[in-house]
């Protein structure tokens, strides 16, 4: 919950220099680690450790754990079992990590989902920077901005163009409110300065009927999601919320090089443990992810989803936390979103 707030202006930092010092840290925190960490932390894990999943089965975050865990679980020889608890902005699952033993048989997925929690809920049975330790982000992936097929729109600025000749009647189509989707939808209307109807759908399938209808002008979703209709070209994508071009989509181009600089929206997730973990056994887990997710089976298989594996340093990840907070703390308040 701490932290200044910040505006979308925050997106401007250079994603070529952020990403070279993140990959700077990393490889200075694995040389370190692997040296020292990893012999004060040995006999670790002598019995299989759980990992709590915020989200249900077979979504990228889900998705994204399992293929950390079943590597992690070759690479250190005991088991590394997913636990899934969904629901409530991911205070069920964190809530079983933060009552755990701080030993590093109880972790949890945490990410951008968990940062936006701390300004949906008015009430949060802890406080994310403090009452958890974050050990190393693993994933990161772009949100796409889909619309129908037969549509007329071929970029954003013709999307553009068009709410602000006629405010109001274009749809932006996102899934519920509060989620990472929905809140891009949001920040797409604060930036681009326009005028639309956002309607929130239950589920992915929900928004992809609707943009298959022609019901939803734009909608936003991940590429695991709505890789099913781009392929048979029942949706097109005009435009992705990265720093730089999608490696699945060469061929689209970014909102900053559609002419919205401010448009930039990388969702992500990670691995936490308990406050109090001992040192020793959080810089032996950083190092082991790292290595675990630049396994070429891992890079693969991730790339297919189009998800960036990517581990990173326990303070990179607390930073990026505590950018996100105010991030979207700054959305959400701008868009009047009520807490719960």
């Amino acid at each position: 919950m701490d932290g200044e707030r910040a505006s979308p202006k925050f997106v401007r930092i250079s994603w070529r220099r952020a990403r070279a010092a993140a990959i700077a840290g990393a490889a200075a925190f694995l040389a370190v680690t692997l040296s020292a960490g990893a012999l004060t932390a040995a006999g670790y894990p002598q019995k299989p450790v759980r990992v709590f999943v915020p989200y249900g089965p077979g979504g990228v975050g889900d998705l994204t754990m399992r293929l950390l865990a079943d590597q992690l679980s070759q690479e250190l020889k005991q088991q590394f079992v997913i636990e899934n608890r969904p629901g409530a902005g991911g205070i069920v699952a964190m809530t079983e990590v933060l009552h755990a033993p701080p030993d590093g048989y109880t972790l949890g997925e945490m990410g951008n989902g968990q940062s936006i929690s701390v300004s949906l809920f008015s009430h949060l049975p802890y406080n994310l920077l403090k009452n958890f330790t974050q050990i190393s982000v693993a994933a990161s992936f772009e949100m796409l901005l889909a619309v129908p097929d037969k549509a007329p729109y071929r970029t954003l600025k013709d999307i553009v163009d068009a709410a602000r000749k006629h405010p109001g009647k274009l749809n932006l189509g996102a899934i519920n409110p509060g989620s990472t989707q929905n809140l891009s939808a949001h920040l797409f209307q604060e930036v681009t300065g326009a005028d639309y109807t956002i309607i929130p759908y239950r589920t992915t399938p929900d928004l992809v009927t609707a943009l298959l209808r022609g019901d939803v002008d734009l909608g936003f979703d991940f590429y695991a999601a709505l890789k099913p209709v781009i392929a048979p070209g029942k949706v097109r994508i005009i435009a992705t919320s990265g720093e730089e071009r999608d490696p699945l989509l060469k061929d689209v181009p970014t909102a900053k090089e559609s002419g919205f600089p401010n448009y930039v929206v990388t969702s992500w997730n990670g691995v936490g443990a308990p406050a109090g973990t001992p040192p020793a056994i959080v810089n032996f887990l950083s190092a082991a992810i790292n290595r675990a997710l630049a396994a070429p089976d891992i890079q693969e298989k991730s790339r297919a989803l189009g998800i960036d594996a990517r581990g990173s340093s326990p303070q990179a990840m607390h930073e990026r936390m505590a950018q996100d907070i105010a991030k979207w703390r700054d959305v959400i308040e701008k868009a009047h979103i009520p807490k719960e």
